[in-house]
């Protein structure tokens, strides 16, 4: 069947659709679903619809406050059953999960559920069977439910239509941001943080009064989330604002502690407050795997990198426990190695390398008061919260205002009657249809005359009028009340502002989370500063030996593979390796594999796009300068730290072309570098392979030769396809490129593929000296160049 069309309603005839159509619209339908029916909460309650449905079932089942006294907790097991018999047709599972999470103080920072019994922990536990465990409404929950009868939202025929259920609850408060939400979609995610609810109502108010608030303003009532676990927000306030104003972002969280003292100078860290969805078991099992560290899947052993973890960590701490326990929460306890050891260097430590600092995402996707589910910025989450509230409180008055009206008018019957009591008395007991003679006589409604027929004797009585006219008084007071509330917005902003302050003073607390921008942790691994000798094979093989001046003669490699090229640096510098994609890899100098054997490919220390392969290799100090070419001409210097990633898939750094074949990338050649005593860039004067270069030399595979002062280039930090170096002809390319202060030695193929060399001193080179871009001198080499290196 053909299935070229995408119209959901075009190729459709009789019983028949095609099968594409059916396919799409099957899975929109599901998608939406899950969507607006499971995974994301709503603007006006925040609540997902199984929320929504328990906090509803319960508040019928009368599991909710009467004034201050709470309602005694039932099995949860009864709340669940309820649940799905009535609203939910779902997994008993899945909603006593929803129940549970709702009742953990640690997943939200408002529980709407006073749970009874074991309800899970932070380090995972799950919560006690369902028949065990027992539940009621929180009093907070009264701020979702206390006005639901009272004609403030829209009810739906349940899923069998034996009952109805609300579409939203009418929150006081905008719960969305109170305790946040988590979930996941089809196509769609959420992550909203819990807030404060005095700074959360404070927001409101401020938009209700000042709806053209600018966004600095209210960002400083609404600072950042505030975590139930408490932690510190360390990212800056710029990047708090950025995540609200967008609707998206990632804040840092890392956890708090505090530093105990201890008999005899002793001293020990302990943790009190965890960043969120970290739990003291999690920390405790990344301290073990750093410390007793795990051969990774497709290795024989131990990699260097865990090794120096491993190091690094017991260097500074000597054990950790966990001391948790009902009156505190969180408490783990760090014993650093000894208590000479730098407390910051301990906490930096513990911050690097496990979750008591990590990222706490930002998302704030939900539906809509138009039923669409739409990522939105804080600003159009509390407007839309606002809208809903302020047609909320609208449709509690009206429906207040039908109430008193049809109360005063029952009265207003009631007090004809007293006036006229003994002729109505007469009417009842002579008329055999008492009801429309009453209607007739005294010009009553039918629901006065109703009232009247079913009126006590005892209402008769003269003290009852009196109580007529007083509360007639009062209801009337309350009708202008609320003609008032209807009649004028003004009146009703008032209102909403003054319900919003009462709420958030009757249940407002202090915040829990802290924010204060600091620094990400980054634990430096120390490294000893002494010589070493990086060897690198033409395969990519590499090994570190300590000291310098080794004959390279007396390096053995694999058959096969022969020397690409020694490094005398330190193990301070760092090692690139460059891909014929024109990335740049990275790796510590300290991190490289001893010189006991063959070594270790490169390629096992980073990660390598598919098809790309590394071509050349560089060890050095950060602070050096490199001149990068390709084999269409270009090139351009950079210094070795603008190189350097942390990232194992490296750095897009030089730009090989685009047109056709692309460029490869030439041999590096060092322009110049710090002298290692000093650790300063060396003069001219001083010689040695150390001095800057002045001059840069190029060749061809066609044997042309072209030699210009190195100020002619020009660095770029951010790497790119540089400057033209020579001015090729179409079938040529460059063998190479090299900065030199007196000499450079070329490389290539003889006859029969034999390898060739030849030494190129100043004077040689002077004869081929012009203008950066030009064609060059042709030189009789007698073999074809493939590569040019600096000898000083």
């Amino acid at each position: 069947m053909s299935t070229e069309t995408t119209d959901l309603n075009q190729g459709e005839t009789g019983d028949s659709l095609w099968l594409a159509n059916y396919a799409q619209r099957a899975y929109l339908e599901y998608a939406l679903s899950v969507v607006k029916g499971r995974a994301l909460p709503d603007v006006s309650d925040g609540q997902k619809p199984v929320q929504r449905r328990i906090l509803y079932a319960m508040e019928r089942m009368g599991l909710g406050y009467s004034g201050n006294t709470a309602a005694k907790p039932v099995k949860s097991a009864r709340v669940v059953g309820d649940v799905l018999g009535r609203f939910h047709p779902h997994g008993d599972q899945a909603a006593y999960d929803a129940l549970v999470r709702m009742a953990q103080d640690f997943a939200q920072r408002y529980p709407l559920i006073d749970g009874q019994g074991n309800f899970g922990s932070r380090d995972g536990d799950g919560a006690a069977a369902m028949r065990y465990t027992e539940a009621r409404l929180a009093k907070i929950s009264s701020l979702l439910l206390d006005e639901i009868d009272e004609g403030t939202v829209d009810f739906m025929p349940n899923y069998d239509g034996s009952t109805e259920e609300p579409k939203q609850l009418p929150a006081r408060l905008p719960f969305t941001l109170l305790n946040g939400a988590s979930g996941i979609a089809v196509g769609l995610a959420t992550e909203i943080p819990s807030h404060n609810i005095s700074e959360v109502a404070a927001a409101c108010v401020a938009l209700i009064k000042t709806p053209k608030l600018k966004d600095e303003e209210l960002f400083e009532l609404l600072p950042g989330p505030d975590y139930p676990g408490g932690g510190q927000i360390i990212s800056a306030e710029a990047d708090i604002a950025e995540a609200y104003r967008t609707g998206r972002g990632s804040l840092k969280v890392r956890a708090r502690w505090k530093i105990e003292e201890l008999a005899r100078g002793q001293w020990q860290l302990v943790v009190t407050e965890l960043p969120p969805g970290v739990s003291t078991q999690k920390v405790l099992e990344e301290i073990e795997e750093l410390s007793n560290p795990k051969v990774k899947a497709g290795k024989k052993t131990v990699t260097q990198e865990q090794t120096q973890l491993k190091s690094t960590l017991l260097s500074v701490l000597d054990g950790v426990r966990d001391e948790s326990s009902k009156d505190a929460p969180v408490r783990l306890v760090c014993e650093p190695k000894t208590s000479k050891i730098d407390q910051n260097e301990l906490i930096t430590t513990l911050l690097a390398h496990t979750s008591l600092e990590t990222s706490a995402p930002i998302n704030l996707t939900m539906v809509g008061l138009d039923g669409k589910p739409v990522q939105k910025s804080m600003r159009q989450m509390l407007e839309e919260w606002i809208a809903f509230r302020r047609q909320t409180i609208a449709r509690r008055s009206q429906h207040r205002l039908g109430k008193v009206q049809d109360r005063i008018h029952i009265l207003e019957g009631r007090q004809t009657v007293l006036l006229n009591v003994d002729e109505v008395i007469k009417i009842i007991r002579n008329s055999d249809e008492p009801k429309p003679a009453l209607i007739k006589r005294f010009r009553l409604s039918d629901r006065q005359a109703e009232d009247i027929l079913e009126i006590r004797l005892r209402q008769l009585a003269r003290l009852e009028a009196i109580k007529i006219e007083q509360e007639l008084a009062e209801l009337r007071g309350k009708e202008k009340e609320l003609q008032d509330i209807l009649g004028s917005p003004a009146a009703l902003r008032k209102l909403m502002v003054k319900e919003i302050e009462a709420d958030a003073k009757a249940f407002g607390d202090a915040r829990r989370t802290l924010i204060q921008a600091e620094k990400k942790a980054v634990a430096e691994v120390k490294v000893i500063d002494e010589p070493v000798t990086v060897v690198v094979s033409q395969k990519g093989w590499v090994r570190a030996r300590q000291g310098h001046g080794h004959d390279a003669a007396s390096f053995a490699f694999k058959a096969g593979d022969g020397l690409y090229g020694t490094f005398e640096c330190r193990t301070v510098d760092v090692m690139l390796a460059f891909g014929s994609n024109g990335r740049v890899y990275s790796v510590p100098v300290s991190a490289l594999p001893g010189a006991r054997g063959d070594g270790q490919p490169l390629t096992t220390m980073v990660e390598l796009e598919a098809g790309t392969q590394l071509v050349h290799y560089y060890a050095g100090p950060a602070s050096a300068w490199l001149l990068l070419s390709t084999s269409g001409g270009y090139g351009f210097l950079a210094q070795v730290e603008h190189m350097v990633s942390r990232q194992k898939g490296g750095k897009a750094f030089i730009n090989c072309g685009s047109d056709g074949t692309p460029d490869t990338v030439c041999r590096p050649s060092m322009a110049h570098a710090p002298n290692p005593a000093t650790g300063v860039v060396a003069s001219a004067a001083e010689g040695g392979l150390h001095s800057p270069a002045s001059h840069v030399v190029c060749v061809s595979t066609g044997g042309r030769i072209l030699s210009f002062q190195i100020g002619e280039l020009k660095p770029m930090p951010s790497g790119g396809r540089g400057l033209m170096l020579i001015d090729l002809e179409p079938k040529d390319q460059l063998a190479g490129a090299a900065a030199y202060t007196r000499s450079v030695r070329i490389e290539g193929l003889g006859r029969g593929g034999k390898e060739r060399d030849e030494t190129l001193e100043i004077r040689s080179l002077n004869n081929a000296k012009a203008a950066r871009g030009r064609k060059g001198k042709a030189a009789d080499l007698g073999f074809k160049p493939t590569a040019v290196t600096r000898v000083e």
